[in-house]
């Protein structure tokens, strides 16, 4: 009977973390639509966004190319709390902030020496099959841009 009872109790847990991952549209894999984005000349294109659970905070592995098209990787592990986490592998950023806005959509913020150079919103669509991320920040010469980018999900 006891062994019974903790089975149940784990098969409890374990569909209770699948209903909260599954209730997250923004988590899983996502691949840049260049057809549907609008970026300023030289800016940086993140082709691949994947958000994945990490304990109890969320890892985003972000992989694109930057300005002249060479490979750029970063990481950033978190919750979204609108608290500053590190972010690793971004020359233009030391932080990143997420702030949940509604079920489907979120700001963020990056920030180098805790000065904020790139902010922006997530939203993801209501069937959950692509998500558009438009950013504000200054480019390499100084003026403001705004860019759209929309994402695939895989």
């Amino acid at each position: 009977m006891k062994l019974k009872m903790i089975l149940f109790a784990v098969a409890i847990l374990i569909a209770g973390a699948t209903v909260v991952s599954a209730q997250n549209p923004h988590m899983g894999t996502w691949k840049l639509n260049e057809a549907k984005s609008k970026f300023s000349a030289g800016a940086p294109k993140n082709t691949t966004v994947v958000y994945e659970a990490s304990g109890d905070m969320t890892k985003v592995i972000v992989d694109g190319v930057d300005g002249a098209g060479a490979a750029t990787h970063n990481e950033w592990t978190g919750k979204f709390d609108s608290k500053y986490y590190a972010v690793t592998g971004d020359p233009t950023a030391d932080e990143r902030a997420y702030t949940k806005i509604n079920s489907r959509s979120m700001s963020l913020r990056n920030r180098k020496a805790k000065k904020v150079v790139v902010s922006g919103t997530i939203t993801v669509s209501r069937d959950g099959k692509s998500r558009t991320v438009t950013t504000r920040g200054r480019n390499d010469k100084g003026k403001w841009v705004t860019n759209t980018a929309v994402y695939d999900k895989q």
